[in-house]
This record gives C-alpha cells, structure tokens and sequence, in this order.
C-alpha cells in the first residue's frame, strides 16, 4: 500500500511540476486519470456536444460542448486554480480545448490520452443516460 502512495504521489509531482514548466498541457492515460481523480479535486470536463454525451460518459464529468458558442462563457465558470482533465471522443476536440484553456489563464490542464474510446478500450466504467 504504501508504495502505491508513494507511486501515485510521483506521478502528481511529477505532472505538476512539468506542466508548471512550460505552457504545455500533460497527456494522460487512462490508469493516471484514475489515479488523479482519486488524489486530487479534479475537475473532468467531457467537451463532446450533449448528444454524444447522452450516450456515454465517464462518472463526475461535466459536459461542456467545446463547438457551442458559449464555450468560453461556460469554461469561465471553471476554478482556475484546480486541475481540469479533459477529454472528447478520440482526443482531437480535447486538444483544440487544452489550448483555449491555457491561453485563459488555466494552471493544471490535462488530456486523456485516446479520449472516451481508450478509456472504454481499457475497461473503464461508463455511464450512461437511463
């Protein structure tokens, strides 16, 4: 147990530290996301439009559509402060997104590598509308 603590904390240092940096956004997968919705108040944004959305989506993520018009209105509404993990269908939105949300003065910003289909490929929860 312990040192799947101390793996888990170098991988948060780890992150952090690269992305304080440089201005880059850090790529994650699917295993480092899980493990830093486990460590830290993360904020996980699924930028896919609503109806994609309804078909699936990763538990506690919020939908914030990257191609509505109120995309930065409602990115605002984001603590800048906290980490933001990201992700779209296969990663190309998620990426665009990354971009506008450094540029908005975001601190933490990561994207799941593959987005939602390498999430379901490695056999991750997802849920769905009822």
């Amino acid at each position: 147990m312990r040192e799947y603590i101390i793996h888990i904390l170098f991988i948060t240092l780890f992150l952090s530290c690269s992305n304080h940096e440089s201005n880059e956004v850090n790529m994650i997968t699917p295993e480092e996301m899980t493990e830093l919705l486990e460590m830290e108040e993360v904020q996980l944004v699924d930028v896919r439009t609503p109806e994609e959305y309804k078909t699936g989506f990763i538990a506690h993520s919020q939908n914030i559509d990257f191609r509505s018009p109120t995309f930065d209105e409602d990115i605002a509404m984001l603590d800048k402060t906290k980490p933001v993990i990201l992700y779209c269908k296969s990663g190309a939105r998620s990426a665009e997104c990354s971009k506008k949300l450094k540029e908005a003065g975001f601190k933490l910003v990561y994207e799941l590598e593959g987005g939602i289909t390498q999430w379901r490929f490695e056999d991750q929860k997802i849920k769905t509308y009822n």
